[in-house]
């Protein structure tokens, strides 16, 4: 922002001097015009201030062209950390889930294994409730793993956008797609 501030200081600037190169060349025509002296001056005057208008103007584009880049690459900028910002959000949301499955997962087979040694202790042999704490290990197993494959992606996406910039990927996509966790979920 501030090579933004500088060069609308230096339009405005620029802009000052057109204003009084043009009042002084209003002020030189009426005074001119009155006295009859000098007109050989004037024109040579009014050439260099028509010269200077036109070299300032092409300045002032040249500015207004610079300004409207920087501010279309900050612009660029700005959406490109949105996105990334959007992805990482769903990311932990993700996380997040995963992590919420394997507190259940874990929590079935507390009670299971609690039911478990009840059972023993009693003396009954419950099927069911080995049966059931069957289920219950290979669902926390499986939730397990998705936490791991959850976190592996939140550092994956973490470090994408690092090692995009660090490779000179200007949209910080498509640097990790090969290592993909979630593909090796699907086929595992």
């Amino acid at each position: 922002m501030t090579q933004i501030d500088e060069l609308e200081r230096r339009i405005a600037a620029a802009m000052d001097r057109i204003g009084a190169g043009a009042a002084a060349l209003g002020q030189g025509a009426q005074g001119g015009s009155e006295t009859g002296s000098e007109p050989q001056a004037d024109t040579e005057e009014v050439t260099q201030l028509r010269r200077m208008l036109e070299d300032e103007r092409l300045a002032n584009a040249q500015l207004e062209e610079r300004v409207r880049g920087i501010r279309e690459s900050e612009e660029d900028r700005f959406s490109t950390l949105e996105v990334q910002v959007e992805k990482a959000r769903v990311t932990m949301q993700n996380l997040d889930g995963e992590l919420q499955r394997l507190r259940k997962a874990t929590k079935m087979l507390r009670d299971s294994n609690a039911a478990l040694r009840e059972a023993h202790a009693a003396g009954v042999s419950e099927p069911h409730l080995i049966n059931k704490a069957m289920l219950a290990e290979l669902e926390s197993l499986r939730a397990s793993r998705a936490a791991d494959v959850a976190e592996s992606r939140a550092i994956l996406d973490t470090l994408e956008p690092l090692l995009a910039e660090a490779m000179g990927d200007s949209d910080g996509l498509g640097v990790m797609d090969a290592a993909d966790p979630r593909e090796t979920e699907e086929t595992a």
